[in-house]
């Protein structure tokens, strides 16, 4: 989870707290850092280089990575450049002692959800971590979602149903996925390349094209509310609008 919650089994209260993947190349830094933070209450796994980052991220669910820039083996943006290949959720800060403009600006143009030079207070830390996790705590929430009121239909992506007032319809998984990726992104654009990512797992011209035949055949299953429509938005990707 994004945040802390509490959840009672009889008199038993499980508390789940953020998952952490701390980068550091420094161990007395590394160590002091992850011993903070665990005394904070945060669950941390500590990485000295870019590659076991890698490995630690695809093993495990990380709620947040905190990135040293020049690390070793594999540095802190194309670690980041990387993650953000497959991963575009997960909040990212970097901790670095690249302080020029052009290396924030190349943080941020990387997908970091903030940036904090060295040397930094302990204090700042944990303000700025509890800052972007409240802030991305909604965002995952949504990505969860799994039921919609789309106009007139209501839509299980879970059970792979469209239904409306005189029909029903089984959908396919690949027909739900994009729906529900749709739906997700609902008034605003769909990218094209990361439906075809997130979908069908790359971006070839013959994927685009499959893709392009399932958006015509959600179309067809919601052309009888007149309010809803799925546009083509050229060059980027497609949206989900619905006027009422």
């Amino acid at each position: 989870m994004l945040k802390y919650y509490c959840q009672s089994i009889g008199k038993l209260e499980v508390l789940t707290m953020p998952n952490i993947l701390l980068l550091e190349d420094d161990p007395n830094l590394g160590l002091i850092v992850q011993e903070h933070l665990q005394l904070n209450g945060y669950e941390v796994t500590l990485a000295v280089n870019g590659e076991d980052g890698l490995v630690f991220f695809d093993k495990n669910k990380y709620n947040l990575c905190l990135i040293d820039v020049m690390m070793p083996k594999l540095d802190g943006f194309s670690f980041a450049r990387k993650i953000r290949q497959k991963d575009t959720e997960t909040p990212l800060i970097f901790l670095t002692a690249k302080s020029l403009k052009e290396d924030k600006i190349e943080g941020f143009q990387i997908g970091c959800d903030d940036y904090i030079t060295k040397p930094f207070s302990v204090e700042e830390l944990l303000l700025r971590i509890r800052a972007v996790l409240k802030r991305t705590s909604g965002v995952a929430e949504k990505q969860s979602q799994t039921s919609f009121e789309i106009g007139e239909y209501s839509f299980d992506s879970k059970r792979q149903i469209l239904n409306t007032k005189n029909n029903q319809y089984n959908l396919t998984s690949k027909e739900s996925e994009l729906l529900r990726l749709l739906c997700l992104n609902k008034d605003n654009i769909l990218d094209r390349n990361t439906a075809l990512k997130e979908i069908w797992g790359s971006e070839s011209y013959f994927d685009g094209r499959s893709m392009d035949v399932f958006i015509s055949k959600l179309r067809k299953y919601l052309k009888n509310d007149s309010s809803i429509e799925i546009i083509n938005i050229h060059g980027k990707g497609f949206k989900l609008i619905v006027s009422r």
